[in-house]
């Protein structure tokens, strides 16, 4: 393990953190949705920061910040280096914020040492990673790998306002998606750093580790429909309680997901109508999230989920339907990048430890477009999507460093 004890690396990253989490859309909580007025603000904030560590930047027309540095030789293919800057609702301020900045610190540690890289630099910090507030898949990283979908612009968030109408407030271009997509021969790598958002470095004791590859998702949107009546007066037996039938798929949700090898599926959210105490409940719409880092495996228990809800719905009387609305292969990380980042990590005097992410990132849709790779920080007791989110300075500093000698590699 390295005994480094300047940590001014770890200490610039942190304080930049710290920066961008003033932004919120929610007073007293950290909550920075897509195309938001806070998301606006770090969107500024990160474009100055890029400029001021002599990047080339600007904010392209889904409401991604880039930023570029041309190296020794502007004609080379690119490295790139990002994470996102949108967020969960009431989130911690790591997730996402600090593969962004570790970019920036990168490209200022290089200027500092009178390192000029041997092929261009871009820092990309991406506004669409969570997909909390738009049904999309990672559209912004999507539009740079060519894959952009048009009719996500059609898609509506919770209050009726639609992606087109929040991305010309925001000062975006609907019209401009296609263009950011990027000639992949114009590119040789995409890393991204981003806290575990899980316990196994915890417990092995270790500041950081390399993903091997990022599990498969599957998201749908379900809804079952009883009959509204007076909780008092309709026998138990007449019923159609959309709620008590959605009760019944929650176990099945949660018995497909832990009875498989490496797989976990969850209800996220529900919403019951009409809402009220002595009403039984008509209609519940609810979300199903399934994961593998084997798609046939995913695919099969999804399947299962909807065979067995069906099922359910017939025996008492309510009507279900379940439509996907996001499926996210399970992707391997570039094998020459992996052992990249391997020999950074050996340098510090730490043994390189490989893990699959259980978690969607950017790096699924940049893997379309080049190869790419991901390094993990340690999280306290692996908490994320939520604001007890911890992360230390020593952790940080060694993530760092070990991101400086990849690009010295890579870009070499």
């Amino acid at each position: 393990m390295t005994n480094a004890t300047d940590l001014t690396l770890g200490r610039r990253v942190m304080a930049m953190i710290e920066e961008l989490a003033q932004h919120t859309d929610e007073p007293g909580r950290l909550t920075r949705l897509y195309l938001s007025d806070a998301h606006r603000r770090a969107a500024d904030a990160t474009l100055r920061l890029m400029q001021e560590a002599g990047l080339n930047a600007h904010i392209d027309a889904l409401g991604s910040v880039i930023g570029r540095v041309e190296g020794a030789n502007p004609e080379a293919s690119a490295l790139l280096i990002g994470s996102h800057i949108d967020s969960v609702v009431d989130a911690g301020r790591y997730d996402g914020n600090l593969g962004v900045v570790l970019g920036i610190v990168v490209v200022e540690a290089l200027k500092q040492q009178g390192i000029a890289p041997a092929c261009p630099i871009e820092i990309v910090a991406f506004g669409d990673e969570e997909n909390v507030r738009f049904p999309t898949n990672l559209s912004t990283s999507q539009a740079l790998a060519g894959r952009f979908n048009p009719a996500w612009l059609d898609g509506r968030d919770q209050d009726g306002v639609s992606f087109r109408d929040a991305l010309i407030r925001f000062g975006g271009d609907p019209g401009g998606a296609a263009a950011l997509a990027r000639d992949p021969a114009r590119y040789r790598g995409y890393l991204e750093v981003h806290i575990e958002q899980g316990p196994l470095l915890e417990a092995k004791r270790l500041p950081v580790g390399i993903v091997s590859a990022i599990n498969g998702i599957t998201r749908a949107r379900a809804s079952v429909i009883g009959e509204a009546g007076h909780a008092g007066t309709v026998p138990m037996n007449m019923r159609r309680d959309a709620l008590a039938a959605v009760a019944e798929m929650i176990g099945i949700v949660e018995r497909a997901g832990s009875t498989r090898t490496d797989t976990v599926a969850t209800v996220g959210a529900a919403q019951v109508q009409p809402g009220a105490i002595n009403v039984i409940p008509a209609r519940v719409d609810f979300t199903l999230d399934a994961r593998s880092p084997d798609d046939a495996v995913r695919l099969a228990m999804v399947q299962d989920i909807v065979t067995e809800c069906q099922a359910a719905a017939q025996r008492r009387n309510v009507s279900f339907t379940i439509e996907p609305f996001m499926e996210s292969p399970a992707t391997p990380m570039d094998k020459d990048l992996i052992a990249w980042l391997e020999e950074a990590v050996r340098s510090l005097g730490i043994e390189p430890l490989h893990l699959s992410s259980g978690a969607g990132h950017d790096a699924v849709a940049m893997a379309n477009l080049c190869p790419s790779a991901m390094l993990f920080v340690r999280c306290k007791d692996g908490i994320s999507h939520n604001p007890a989110e911890s992360i230390t300075t020593e952790d940080v500093d060694v993530a760092a460093r070990v991101l400086i000698d990849a690009v010295k590699r890579i870009a070499a």
